[in-house]
């Protein structure tokens, strides 16, 4: 599971698989996140989403959910994207977790791979 996530930069090789985990704290206690749902989308230059994947439950009540990316999904043009990672909650609110700086857009970056 070979990528890396800092600021506002997801990157992966493409091709392959990578796990985003993602815990949700609210007033610095993890948030229960029962009924609620996390959406990640990448978007090319065009605004066409090339990447859409849900959150897969760990432990919901907990905050933790993990948003799983399999080769196939990654397995397009090599190049930046726009991403965010958004949570709507049981009563409706949304609310984009990545990325946290409100002033940003997320990029969402495939790099080269060598084998095939």
């Amino acid at each position: 599971m070979a990528g890396r996530i800092c600021n506002n930069l997801i990157e992966v090789r493409q091709g392959d698989s990578f796990a985003i985990n993602v815990c949700v704290r609210q007033k610095c206690a993890p948030a229960d996140l029962r009924g609620a749902t996390i959406r990640m989308q990448v978007r090319d230059e065009a605004d066409n989403i090339v990447i859409e994947v849900l959150g897969t439950p760990v432990d919901v009540q907990n905050g933790k959910m993990v948003l799983l990316l399999t080769p196939q999904m990654t397995d397009i043009e090599v190049g930046d994207y726009v991403t965010d990672i958004q949570v709507t909650t049981a009563d409706g609110s949304v609310n984009t977790i990545f990325p946290a700086n409100v002033s940003q857009v997320g990029t969402f970056r495939i790099t080269p791979q060598v084998t095939q």
